[in-house]
């Protein structure tokens, strides 16, 4: 399915920049209140449905770490964009079917949305074909949401040990998406125990509407879209 093309033509490059300017301040600040370094906290810049024309004046702004949701719309639009910037750090923060492995692999440094028994079988056998390990982290499902992906929590230490013990599989964080209805303190700080008692030392939670919470509670990497691009393009047909 083609993805509609939102481009600087539809948000202007000098509000784009502004608001990605103001982003940065925000992260800076919250990190600094939380007695944190700035620098310890990662814009993951969340790019799904946005085209390469969107995308590169915030390249040229000097952001590299961006996450996709999907992992055929990611294979069509960053290999040509990672020519002009090769240190490009790409993210999967969407759910990754396993027929899909080989490809997520190839492509993704970092997988953030490995959540059961099946992946994490797949991917071990997908790093060993081609000797390429992207950095990965377990998907909690902390609200136990029936239609969202993620372990459950209390399954989360089992699956950590199984993930490293049986498959060895280097798991180095946890990422969650709490309940839109819920207030997100509590998901945060029931991620950061859980990745506290397992050595994780990555916390991938923190969105557009409050991402600063998240860096309160440890987050070190915050996935932002909308908040820097704007209205997010949809697919088109």
């Amino acid at each position: 399915m083609p993805i509609s093309s939102g481009g600087p033509d539809l948000e202007p490059r000098a509000e784009l920049l502004a608001r990605l300017s103001d982003i940065r301040r925000r992260i800076a600040a919250a990190a600094e209140s939380a007695g944190r370094r700035p620098e310890d906290v990662t814009l993951v810049t969340i790019t799904k449905t946005f085209a390469a024309e969107a995308i590169s004046p915030v390249l040229e702004a000097g952001i590299r770490v961006f996450g996709e949701n999907r992992v055929q719309e990611a294979a069509g639009k960053w290999p040509p964009l990672r020519q002009s910037w090769p240190d490009i750090e790409l993210h999967l923060v969407g759910p990754l079917q396993t027929n899909k492995v080989a490809d997520a692999v190839a492509l993704f440094d970092c997988i953030e949305t490995l959540d059961r028994p099946k992946l994490a079988r797949a991917l071990a056998a997908e790093f060993e074909r081609q000797g390429r390990r992207p950095d990965l982290f377990v998907q909690v499902n902390t609200g136990a949401e029936p239609q969202k992906a993620g372990i459950l929590p209390g399954d989360a230490d089992r699956f950590i040990a199984e993930c490293r013990e049986a498959h060895g599989l280097a798991v180095s964080g946890l990422m969650a998406i709490p309940p839109l209805e819920d207030e997100p303190a509590m998901h945060f700080a029931l991620l950061d125990k859980i990745a506290r008692r397992n050595g994780l030392s990555k916390l991938s939670m923190g969105m557009s509407g409050d991402f600063e919470t998240a860096i309160a509670l440890g987050a070190t990497h915050v996935r932002l879209g909308t908040a820097i691009f704007g209205d997010r393009p949809q697919p088109a047909g």
